[in-house]
């Protein structure tokens, strides 16, 4: 890795998780004897790529901050209005101090250093304004179902390039079964990302600011944007008990 590169990794750890059903906020929730978050600090930490990464916190961020201690750099996102939004929170603090930003998910546990490290290096030697990870599923069966309703699908033309990430609740009934998935794991060109935060709309379903219509703002600029291909257990992430369960089995069966 080019140490004269600058690089950040920005955790989004400030959702409600309302369906957890858990009076924790939802990254504190224990997954194998420990909190969601922490398994991914310990990736980053095991990458080498930052020694101090930035976590966007929100709800009940004291006891957040309390848990995880001062070794991080913390960002108060005061509204959760999206991912796009999340990342916005993180500029004061770290417009002037990365050449790139690499963006990951408190509550996506399974995340593994060497795919941090791969998604960093292709996004340096291909010297794109956005790298993004993807996930290509045989279906959406059995443990897979997950994926069908959670994740937005990677639309690509004919010579494999990516144009297009379109959230499952815009989708239509084709892209609905494409089952190439975005797990959302980006890095950025720092500079490009500041100023393309700006022009992001809430013209969506949600009403939130998607940080995956960075992909549409690229490929209108004709900007390629390059990818890595991820094992779909590294995508994963909790949004219920229910997927809390399944990834309670997995890593179960991991150390098995």
């Amino acid at each position: 890795m080019n140490n004269a590169e600058k690089i950040k990794i920005v955790i989004l750890a400030a959702g409600h998780g309302k369906r957890m059903r858990s009076e924790l906020p939802k990254v504190l929730i224990s997954l194998n004897g420990k909190p969601l978050l922490a398994h991914v600090l310990d990736s980053v930490k095991k990458s080498g790529i930052d020694d101090k990464p930035a976590i966007v916190v929100g709800q009940q961020r004291e006891l957040v901050i309390k848990t995880l201690g001062d070794g991080y750099l913390y960002i108060i996102q005061e509204d959760q209005l999206g991912t796009g939004h999340a990342v916005m929170a993180a500029r004061k603090m770290l417009e002037n101090d990365a050449d790139h930003i690499v963006v990951l998910y408190g509550d996506h546990p399974f995340i593994s250093p060497e795919t941090i490290k791969k998604l960093v290096g292709k996004h340096l030697s291909s010297k794109s304004k956005i790298t993004m990870a993807t996930v290509s599923l045989p279906d959406f069966e059995d443990w897979r179902k997950v994926f069908y309703s959670n994740f937005s699908r990677v639309v690509r033309n004919e010579k494999g390039e990516i144009v297009k990430d379109v959230q499952f609740k815009d989708a239509g009934k084709e892209e609905k079964e494409i089952t190439e998935v975005n797990p959302c794991y980006f890095c950025f060109d720092s500079k490009w990302l500041w100023e393309k935060l700006k022009t992001l709309k809430t013209n969506n379903s949600q009403k939130e600011y998607y940080l995956t219509d960075l992909v549409k703002v690229a490929m209108q600029e004709k900007i390629k944007i390059e990818s890595i291909n991820i094992d779909p257990h590294e995508a994963l992430g909790v949004n219920s008990k229910e997927e809390l369960e399944i990834l309670e089995k997995l890593i179960k069966q991991k150390a098995v």
